[in-house]
């Protein structure tokens, strides 16, 4: 080798043959159906619709099944027929990320037939009950479609075989993966690991030998996918065990382990063709930014049209009681780390703008105003921050913003600090409900930045509107607000 890097030595170790039906995990039949089952069925319910309907699949009608095919392909992604059955729970957290993702091709579809100058009565009853139907039948399409595949035998169809090398964690955990996915149609063969693994035991899984057995147990037993799970610092042999796994038909997966770095929302990516993995991501991307985008509009737009009498109210009490101006607006730090100015009501007689200096609001602190005591114990003086929503430089769940003042201090101390600005700032967070909303010394702060990160990790549109309910229930008992 005239490189013996990892790097060279991985791509001279590809394997020179191909097999079919061994780089894919999907068969025809199951790649066919996850990639197609949401756009066709939406079409033909919509054909059921207009033939109960008495309606002639002609015309407009027509338009829109195409471009229904086309959004729901895009938009809505491929159904989850593969999955195990989850729990209740998560099957109707899908439901609703089904709806919200049907929203979004109705409105594209709408849109597209606006500016075409295409007329469509607003009131068909077959358009309406198709509409409002279609996420229920994709929903309970994904489940019926899953027993079906499993009831007709796809798991008995010829299986590849498998092997990890590597049976660390990360290793066990695909082992568990693999085993519980039966329409993969992998049989996980065992392990291969240099070291004593106890744990393999306990799950079920077998330990094959040292790493340098498994070439040759590779080709005695027509394994068809190996899967490399060692860590991502050179390890001895590595380049070795490559060219000798070259010498056979299998796949070769690297699975690296991202875990290991802390990362969020990692995931892979492609730049015009260069594969690469996300370590540290925003949560929001493609879909997902639009779905946030769409609840933070909704949601700001129904709150303030509850609360606008309130609003009045504690804009005059703030007038009638001290003087100044009602609304407090602060430099905070936003997306991207990028400033924005937040509003609040104006609770106190002196204000900082946050740039250079923060004094935290403490128990008796003489700056607050009696009726500014309320509203900072009640959240009221948050009310305003419905229009930073509006603006689009909040929203309305979200890593709380700090002052500017207070970022610099704490980004030295605490690691990842600044990584919760990969995501609006909100007028409520995982931290806040969770009981750590006042006080600025590093014990909370830090404890603040943790419930942070595990948002960004773990969002969805469920997740918010968990917060949410949590914030009501804790709004009125919160001890930290003064």
């Amino acid at each position: 080798m005239n490189d013996d890097s990892l790097a060279a030595g991985i791509v001279r170790a590809r394997p020179s043959l191909k097999s079919q039906d061994v780089t894919s995990f999907d068969s025809g039949a199951v790649f066919l159906v996850k990639a197609l089952f949401y756009p066709v069925t939406a079409v033909a319910f919509f054909v059921l619709c207009l033939w109960l309907g008495r309606r002639a699949f002609s015309g407009t009608y027509f338009l829109i099944a195409v471009l229904t095919f086309a959004g729901a392909a895009e938009l809505l992604g491929d159904s989850r027929i593969d999955h195990d059955a989850p729990e209740v729970w998560q099957e109707f957290r899908w439901l609703f990320e089904i709806t919200l993702r049907w929203i979004a091709v109705g409105v594209c579809v709408a849109l597209v037939l606006y500016l075409s100058k295409v007329s469509v009565t607003p009131a068909d009853g077959a358009l309406v009950a198709w509409f409002v139907f279609t996420p229920v039948v994709l929903w309970g399409g994904t489940i019926g479609m899953r027993r079906l595949l499993l009831r007709i035998g796809v798991e008995d169809l010829q299986s590849r075989r498998a092997v990890i090398i590597g049976a660390d964690q990360l290793g066990r955990l695909l082992g568990r993966r693999i085993q519980e996915q039966p329409l993969m149609r992998t049989k996980l063969m065992g392990f291969f690991e240099d070291g004593q693994v106890d744990e393999l035991s306990t799950h079920r899984q077998t330990l094959l030998g040292k790493i340098a057995d498994a070439p040759a147990f590779v080709r005695q037993h027509g394994v068809n996918v190996v899967y490399v799970t060692l860590p991502l610092s050179p390890h001895p042999g590595l380049v070795n065990l490559l060219q000798e796994l070259s010498d056979t038909v299998a796949s070769v997966y690297f699975v690296p382990d991202l875990y290991s770095l802390n990362n969020i929302q990692a995931r892979v990516d492609v730049v015009h063709g260069m594969p690469m993995f996300a370590v540290n991501e925003s949560p929001f991307f493609g879909m997902r930014s639009i779905a946030k985008r769409i609840s933070d509009i909704a949601l700001s737009l129904g709150i303030l049209l509850v609360v606008w009498p309130v609003l009045a109210a504690v804009a005059i009490g703030i007038k009638r009681t001290s003087a100044g101006p009602v609304i407090f607006r602060q430099l905070r730090y936003g997306l991207d780390g990028r400033k924005i100015l937040v509003y609040k009501f104006r609770s106190m007689t002196v204000t900082e703008d946050g740039a250079a200096s923060y004094t935290q609001v403490t128990r008796g602190d003489n700056r607050v105003t009696p009726f500014g005591a309320f509203i900072r114990r009640t959240s009221l003086d948050e009310l305003p921050q419905l229009l930073n929503v509006l603006e689009g430089s909040m929203s309305i769940v979200g890593p709380r913003p700090h002052a500017i003042a207070v970022n610099e201090h704490y980004r030295r101390l605490i690691p990842s600090y600044m990584f919760r600005h990969k995501v609006k700032p909100g007028i409520t967070g995982w931290a806040q409900v969770n009981g750590y909303r006042g006080g600025d010394d590093l014990f909370t702060m830090t404890k603040r930045i943790e419930f942070d990160l595990e948002y960004l990790r773990n969002w969805s549109i469920w997740f918010d509107l968990k917060i949410i309910l949590r914030t009501i229930t804790v709004l009125w008992k919160d001890r930290h607000a003064y």
